[in-house]
């Protein structure tokens, strides 16, 4: 165990991969492609790179080159990952409900109310970010979401 601590010692490139390989390994598997590692280790390999060809011969310089690098790379491929995730916002489909008009069989507020669907009266609620106080009876409004047994009108 000695002699691979002392080979990293004494080889800071190969420590630089290693911590470069580790680093997106983690990066990969648990985070998700987040970012942060993914630029630390684009970080520590191009800084092993320089040290391997002798550009940089000083741990200090070593240390200023992973942090310019990390730097760099999140600046350059920050906004090209964020349009790879996607935009975050996912099409409710848990219901077959969502998206129909329906009218309101009792006022609707935020704090509760009820709809007509199907023949049936279903409890309905408006949405937090509701333009609206409340909704008459006969009213026409459009299921947003599903709640457990609760309808969101937005």
């Amino acid at each position: 165990m000695d002699t691979i601590i002392d080979y990293l010692f004494n080889n800071h490139d190969k420590l630089l991969y290693l911590l470069a390989a580790v680093s997106l390994i983690v990066e990969l598997t648990l985070i998700g492609l987040s970012g942060p590692l993914l630029f630390f280790a684009i970080g520590c390999a191009l800084t092993g790179v320089l040290v391997s060809l002798n550009v940089i011969t000083s741990w200090e310089m070593e240390l200023l080159f992973v942090g310019i690098f990390t730097l760099l790379s999140s600046i350059v491929m920050w906004k090209p990952l964020k349009q790879f995730q996607g935009n975050g916002k996912v099409k409710d489909n848990s219901s077959d409900m969502i998206g129909q008009s329906v009218a309101v069989s009792e006022i609707l507020t935020k704090h509760g109310g009820s709809i007509r669907f199907s023949g049936i009266n279903w409890t309905a609620r408006l949405a937090e970010d509701s333009q609206h106080e409340s909704i008459a009876i006969g009213q026409h409004v459009n299921i947003h979401a599903v709640d457990g047994n609760v309808m969101i009108i937005k």
